[in-house]
């Protein structure tokens, strides 16, 4: 009776998590001060403190657990044809209101902080094809000069001499050299690890995550070496506490081609340069073929290894694992969803209307 009744109290604090949610998300400042800056500062440190030095995924492993115990629970009702709807829905809701407090919680307020364009002082205006097209072409120059400065020959493609544990290692470095730079981005423990879960992120087409729960940034050990860095980049941004994708994005490339590391800085023109390209090809095939014949011939390589690394991985599932994630990301603050990611060629096109590329 004791359970029944705390399941029911679960489920109405469920709503008004959800209110309050709703609520302080009007007013990014608050958050920005007291939960960005403060709360959640101190709660990555007692995480990173406890987590950071386990070699492999604590989230990956309670992740499991839960699948375990799920898959349970199913047999359990199955065999003894159990089922009843009303438990089942207030049990879920129980759980998922406890999901729901830890999640935001531990990381997920961040969504609702001040932006990295009011942080960054950019001016955000809409932009045309033409300014992409200009802006793509300053891109490549900046790329196809990075990229001859490491291989000494345009036709070879990049090969980083470091290991993935050592670009792991490294991107702390990275991301000190960014704090010097940027004193907006704050940050005292940054950890990151393979996914043991990477050959399921392959397939459902992730090449990274934070785990929001235990505050562990984990990238797919799969991905190619050259998107490795960037990727590294992108998953520590969302550890120092930037929640949109398309930030995330951008403030790893930030912090990739500030680096004194050749290899960061190509990996983040790199990662910065497929976006870019992509948004091209769907508005002007032509143009996208003009600007691609203009790259050394070690990236189209490097662009062709990474095509065919992800068509490796192709299958049915992924599509439905993305529509997920999808609404997932519309449910908290992004209202492209999954098409959010993309959206940091807005940041770029803006940021460099300003600055030098």
């Amino acid at each position: 009776m004791k359970e029944k009744k705390i399941t029911k109290i679960l489920v109405v604090l469920l709503i008004m998590q959800w209110a309050f949610i709703q609520l302080i998300a009007l007013y990014p400042s608050f958050i920005e001060q007291f939960y960005s800056n403060g709360l959640y500062v101190f709660l990555n440190k007692i995480y990173q403190f406890l987590l950071g030095w386990i070699p492999f995924s604590f989230g990956d492993i309670l992740y499991l657990l839960l699948i375990i115990y799920l898959i349970k629970e199913v047999i359990f009702f199955i065999k003894n044809k159990s089922f009843n709807f009303k438990n089942v829905v207030l049990k879920l809701g129980a759980f998922i209101s406890v999901l729901f407090f830890v999640f935001h919680f531990n990381w997920g307020l961040n969504y609702y902080r001040i932006g990295v364009s009011e942080k960054l002082n950019i001016k955000i205006d809409s932009y045309s094809t033409n300014d992409l097209e200009l802006f793509t072409k300053r891109l490549i120059l900046k790329i196809n000069e990075t990229h001859i400065l490491i291989t000494k020959n345009d036709t070879i493609l990049v090969e980083n001499p470091l290991n993935k544990k050592q670009i792991r290692e490294k991107s702390y470095l990275v991301y000190n050299e960014f704090q010097q730079k940027f004193p907006e981005f704050q940050h005292h423990q940054l950890h990151v690890k393979n996914s043991l879960f990477s050959v399921p992120l392959a397939y459902m087409g992730f090449a990274g995550y934070l785990n929001p729960f235990t505050n562990e940034a984990q990238v797919n050990y799969l991905i190619p070496k050259n998107t490795y860095t960037s990727t590294v980049c992108h998953e520590l941004a969302h550890q120092i506490g930037i929640g949109p994708e398309s930030e995330a994005n951008f403030v790893g490339y930030l912090a990739g081609i500030n680096s004194s590391d050749l290899y960061f800085q190509y990996g983040a023109y790199f990662n910065a340069l497929r976006y870019c390209l992509n948004e091209i090809f769907h508005t002007n095939p032509a143009a996208f073929e003009a600007l691609k014949s203009t790259l050394n011939q070690g990236i189209l390589k490097d662009l062709q290894l990474q095509q065919d690394f992800w068509e490796t991985y192709q299958n049915w599932s992924e599509k439905y694992f993305k529509i997920f994630y999808d609404n997932f990301l519309k449910a908290n603050n992004q209202e492209d969803g999954i098409k959010s990611y993309s959206k940091m060629v807005v940041l770029l096109v803006n940021y460099y209307k300003t600055n030098q590329l």
